[in-house]
């Protein structure tokens, strides 16, 4: 017996992307009280293609009304819970250093549908304080326990590159499903954990790359 497809199901990572940054653009325009918006105006606010706006949401199902356009707040309650934060979705950090940290006080997470439980590190002079922001910094070998007690979904991976391998496997045997890696190394993960990477180096090496293809322009013009 076949099953019904979910809408969406298959959608690759730019989508969603595209779906996250389109969800920011109607958090600003609902502050700024704009009940509706069509495509076009939306694109054209701010800097996007209305027919990549259609296609994308036309992959979810039906949206908007032709001549009026998007009511922005319902679109935005849908867009929230195609994109799963409509459930409170638990957070861990392993890594309590300064990147850690941070990412522990960042006030964002529990207004969009995460929530940081708890910020683990082997370090001892560490464990047993808490972030700026009140989250506890417990023992590496507690993450199975909480992962456990609080049905973590999600762990960030903020540890140097040489022990990250480690602790991803460490994640992955405590049962959490998905992991967000801020180390600069290519990680292997078990299926089916999902993996994601944000590697600040690499960002800050395209933007050298863009700067540089700038100079012989700019000499160009000033000779």
């Amino acid at each position: 017996m076949r099953h019904p497809r979910t809408p969406g199901a298959d959608v690759s990572d730019l989508v969603t992307s595209r779906l996250s940054l389109y969800l920011r653009c109607l958090d600003l325009l609902d502050r700024d009280g704009v009940a509706t918006i069509s495509s076009l105006r939306l694109a054209d606010r701010y800097d996007l293609s209305s027919a990549q706006i259609r296609k994308d949401l036309a992959t979810f199902g039906e949206f908007g009304v032709r001549g009026v356009g998007y009511s922005v707040r319902e679109l935005r309650s849908r867009l929230t819970r195609i994109l799963g934060l409509d459930r409170d979705l638990k957070v861990v950090i392993v890594g309590a250093g300064n990147l850690g940290m941070a990412l522990a006080d960042y006030r964002g997470f529990n207004r969009e549908g995460f929530r940081i439980v708890a910020l683990f590190d082997n370090a001892a002079e560490r464990i047993g304080r808490r972030s700026r922001g009140g989250v506890q910094i417990l023992s590496i070998s507690r993450l199975a326990e909480v992962a456990r007690r609080e049905v973590v979904q999600i762990a960030v991976v903020a540890v140097p590159a040489e022990a990250a391998q480690g602790v991803v496997e460490e994640v992955a045997k405590a049962g959490i499903p998905a992991i967000l890696n801020f180390a600069p190394v290519q990680l292997r993960v078990p299926p089916p954990v999902k993996l994601r990477n944000v590697d600040l180096k690499t960002q800050l090496e395209n933007l050298a790359f863009r700067l540089a293809r700038r100079r012989p322009a700019q000499a160009r013009s000033a000779s």
